[in-house]
């Protein structure tokens, strides 16, 4: 599977609270689910009106596919073609 970074602006998400997002989270899930195992949702990252979602998935078009399904906007998508984290700094090319 592929790895990505979705960028989501969505005006009030910082504004959310823990209920909410819980219920943010409950729906995303309950999309996926329906999608099968094709395509994964890692975590995400609020800051301000944005999300930051990383997904696991075969290609781009079901993370497209989820957006439009659970109503969550996909502003700009990026597939991960390197991790880069303190390991690398000790690692052997």
């Amino acid at each position: 599977m592929k790895r990505f970074v979705i960028e989501r602006n969505i005006p009030g998400v910082g504004d959310l609270n823990a209920e909410q997002l819980r219920g943010a989270a409950q729906k995303s899930n309950a999309v996926l689910s329906a999608m099968g195992t094709a395509v994964q949702w890692q975590h995400s990252y609020r800051a301000q009106d944005r999300l930051f979602c990383v997904y696991l998935a075969n290609d781009e078009s079901l993370v497209r596919e989820h957006a439009e399904i659970s109503g969550f906007p996909a502003t700009r998508i990026f597939e991960i073609d390197t991790i880069i984290d303190p390991t690398t700094a000790t690692c052997s090319a």
